[in-house]
């Protein structure tokens, strides 16, 4: 068995991975879901709520002012009578939905992929990387890289390999999509990759990246609790002490 308490980092943070030439494909089907979502979505908007919205996730993006279950309730409504996606549908409906400025339309596409992501395969990567850079934030990053980035993974393990180029990024929300994209995957999780990856960033100050690697290891902490405390107990001088204490939390 691999002694992980001793994997050491492979490399250190560069130069961002140069930016995917994305654009969005022609697709009936998304026409009608963006028609109808730009209909019913704001006929629902509350400008009070939105305000709210806006202010606790710091002005991100503007929101139209729909909650969580009528949201989903509505984009029920939307879906109605639609056929299934392929990967040119998924990649249009969210890329379209993710160039609108309502915070609603990110969470829309994100819910989205999330439902349709076993139709697609590694080449839907890059799409997936213009949306984690694309008004970046936890709200949809994290959702992105436990249930799109994590799958697409799962499905084609040479993936990995652009996970090793993703934890260098300069962007912290793609190092950050990095950490995460394993969340999910628990006794199949590759825990030389976590643990080196965790290591490549653990000298960083951001708050964002310190919570994943803390997040990512105490999710694989459940799995194998042994491991991660020994991980973090050989490396606990270079863990930043969020890191440390959120990885730690349930052990």
């Amino acid at each position: 068995m691999t002694d992980h308490a001793a994997v050491d980092p492979v490399g250190a943070p560069g130069a961002p991975a140069p930016p995917e030439d994305v654009t969005p494909p022609d697709s009936a089907l998304a026409d009608t879901v963006l028609e109808r979502l730009t209909e019913v979505y704001p006929a629902a908007g509350n400008p009070f709520r939105a305000q709210e919205m806006v202010a606790y996730m710091k002005g991100v993006a503007p929101f139209l002012g729909v909650r969580t279950p009528e949201r989903r309730a509505l984009s029920r409504t939307v879906l109605d009578g639609t056929p299934r996606p392929d990967e040119r549908d998924c990649a249009a409906v969210a890329l379209r939905c993710f160039a609108l400025p309502e915070r609603e339309y990110h969470y829309f596409a994100v819910d989205y992929l999330r439902r349709h992501v076993k139709r697609c395969s590694s080449g839907f990567l890059p799409v997936a990387h213009r949306l984690v850079t694309t008004v970046s934030w936890w709200d949809t990053v994290d959702h992105l890289a436990a249930h799109v980035v994590g799958p697409l993974v799962a499905a084609d393990p040479s993936l990995a390999d652009r996970m090793d180029e993703w934890i260098g990024d300069d962007d912290l929300w793609v190092a950050r999509t990095a950490l995460l994209h394993q969340l999910r995957f628990k006794e199949d999780t590759d825990a030389d990759r976590l643990f080196s990856h965790c290591l490549r960033r653990s000298a960083d100050t951001d708050f964002f990246l310190r919570k994943a690697i803390g997040w990512s290891l105490r999710e694989y902490a459940k799995t194998a609790p042994a491991e991660v405390r020994a991980f973090v107990a050989a490396h606990e001088a270079r863990l930043s002490p969020l890191s440390v204490r959120e990885a730690l939390k349930n052990l």
